[in-house]
């Protein structure tokens, strides 16, 4: 190779490219529309780049985005607050692209608050 800086540098980019591309905008969720879920934990997922519960709702299943894993630690939250069967309240807005799923600005679990954004 006659410029291993260079190739290594694009490289770099295009993984970084592809993982930006991965993140979605919130411009996809219709922020007139706010949306309340009072239920029961299904399923939790705490990884990157955002952290989501599937609840059920009106007989329907829904997935909604929370914050980043490091902003829910910063925020007090940990992955064993949202565990199967905990009772939690979500507050966000539906997305327009992608049915029962919503972004969440806040999360009530055990009585706590929790601000997301």
């Amino acid at each position: 190779m006659k410029h291993p800086l260079f190739t290594f540098a694009l490289s770099c980019s295009l993984l970084t490219g592809g993982m930006a591309l991965a993140h979605h905008g919130w411009g996809s969720y219709d922020a007139s529309k706010q949306i309340s879920i009072n239920s029961s934990v299904r399923e939790a997922n705490w990884q990157n780049p955002h952290v989501t519960v599937a609840v059920t709702h009106d007989n329907r299943n829904w997935e909604a985005v929370l914050a980043p894993p490091f902003r829910m630690n910063a925020r007090g939250l940990s992955p064993e607050m949202l565990k199967p069967g905990t009772q939690v309240t979500i507050e966000g807005y539906p997305s327009t692209q992608v049915d029962n799923e919503m972004r969440a600005e806040r999360i009530s679990v055990g009585g706590r608050i929790f601000e997301l954004r």
